[in-house]
């Protein structure tokens, strides 16, 4: 589902990633620990396609990503939901408007719409809040209203970046066992994290990267 190569990224003249080999099987759920700075987020931008690598190979979803044209990103992308830590909700928009959005996009019918949007909500527990403006919201809840977008295209691979970063510590296990829940369902996930209480006993994969180098593969 996701291999990399002898993948390096280059800022510069620093180095945000350097020589990483992993391979990702389709339907794991696999933790990405390091401190801030070691290159989590790089490594996500990367199978996201935010940003391009400079050495290496790296194959996403039965894409090889150096023979990619410009105009097959987007396509590529629509395997992929992506959990951002910051929210990125519209406050001028409800929970369900919020969630609809990649859909209203991609010009899905009102019926379909509707269905997935509430399928997702009921995902994270959150069909009640649909018509709650996101400023309504806790943290914890703002981050599944998140997750909720992430999963309403059903893609097959879910990126979180530090998805607990911004919410109280007491929630932290609540939003790790919604994402256990949607790997159940056999979507790969791959969540980076400083914070190791997170997988400590979980018996999920952990790579561990410090100042880019891939530096620990093993379970949690």
């Amino acid at each position: 589902m996701i291999q990399f190569q002898n993948v390096s990224k280059h800022y510069e003249n620093q180095t945000a990633l350097r020589n990483i080999t992993f391979s990702i099987d389709k339907g794991d759920m696999v933790f990405i620990n390091g401190p801030s700075g070691s290159g989590k987020t790089t490594l996500l931008k990367l199978i996201y396609l935010a940003e391009k690598h400079d050495e290496g190979n790296i194959s996403i979803a039965g894409f090889e990503v150096e023979k990619l044209k410009e105009s097959s990103i987007p396509l590529l992308r629509r395997n992929i939901g992506f959990v951002f830590q910051d929210f990125r909700l519209l406050d001028n928009r409800n929970v369900f408007e919020n969630v609809a959005l990649s859909l209203m996009i991609r010009g899905v019918s009102e019926k379909d719409l509707k269905t997935q949007v509430y399928e997702s909500l009921k995902i994270v527990n959150l069909r009640h809040k649909a018509d709650s403006s996101p400023d309504a919201l806790s943290g914890g809840e703002q981050q599944r209203v998140v997750i909720a977008r992430a999963v309403v295209t059903e893609p097959t691979i879910i990126l979180a970046d530090e998805p607990t970063g911004n919410i109280d510590p007491d929630l932290s296990a609540g939003i790790i066992r919604i994402f256990k829940d949607i790997n159940a369902k056999g979507t790969t996930i791959l969540i980076a994290t400083h914070n190791r209480d997170l997988f400590r006993n979980s018996g999920k994969r952990v790579l561990k990267l410090d100042n880019g180098n891939l530096v620990g593969d093993e379970k949690g």
